[in-house]
């Protein structure tokens, strides 16, 4: 028999819903970065570039806000980025046909090379309603895993979970429906297993079928 799913498992469901094939689209990352400021500072020696005022990042799907921006890079190549605002945000589309992941935070750095994504103080994550929100979140790109964390040392502060109704109803119906899919499979092990049982007699004894 079919069973709702527990607060713990709903939680994991909005993290699923999050991170479900969160790589970016195939093109993003051959892009080229386009960034607007009011103004900008080239550190040769430091290894970055510093913009501000209104700035914007553009490349492929994602796209990025601050108030500050600073790119660190090897050569030409961006290894890291960080947004300063209040808040910074930070949007790009997983897939063609995924909705767009929006991030927020007081401070974001983006680790191209890694693939991660830290966000830092007020900062939340959404995708279609379902959100995430704390101190500290972890967006782990290639392995789909938002982490969120509370302030410690702030008795007050929570980790809080937000799923649409409509979300935890999808994943019912996509479980009922693997359920359906199942039982209706001939080749299911649990077919295989009663076409292959003894069949008994009248008298209580058992031959093959």
């Amino acid at each position: 028999m079919y069973k709702s799913p527990s607060r713990a498992a709903a939680c994991a469901l909005v993290l699923l819903a999050l991170s479900a094939g969160v790589k970016a689209l195939p093109d993003d990352q051959d892009q080229p970065i386009r960034i607007e400021a009011i103004e900008a500072l080239r550190d040769e020696n430091q290894g970055f570039t510093q913009y501000k005022g209104n700035v914007t990042l553009d490349q492929g799907s994602l796209h990025i806000e601050a108030d500050i921006l600073t790119v660190y890079h090897t050569g030409q190549d961006a290894q890291r980025i960080t947004a300063h605002g209040k808040p910074a945000t930070m949007r790009q589309q997983p897939e063609i046909d995924k909705a767009v992941i929006t991030a927020r935070a007081n401070r974001i750095e983006y680790y191209r090379n890694e693939a991660r994504v830290e966000l830092r103080e007020s900062a939340s994550i959404e995708q279609e309603g379902s959100t995430v929100t704390g101190d500290r979140i972890d967006y782990f790109i290639n392995e789909k895993l938002v982490k969120a964390d509370s302030d410690r040392s702030n008795t007050s502060s929570r980790v809080q979970v937000v799923i649409p109704a409509q979300v935890i109803q999808a994943a019912e119906e996509s479980s009922q429906a693997q359920e359906r899919e199942a039982a209706a499979d001939p080749n299911s092990p649990a077919s295989a297993v009663e076409e292959v049982a003894p069949k008994e007699t009248a008298d209580g004894a058992t031959g093959s079928p």
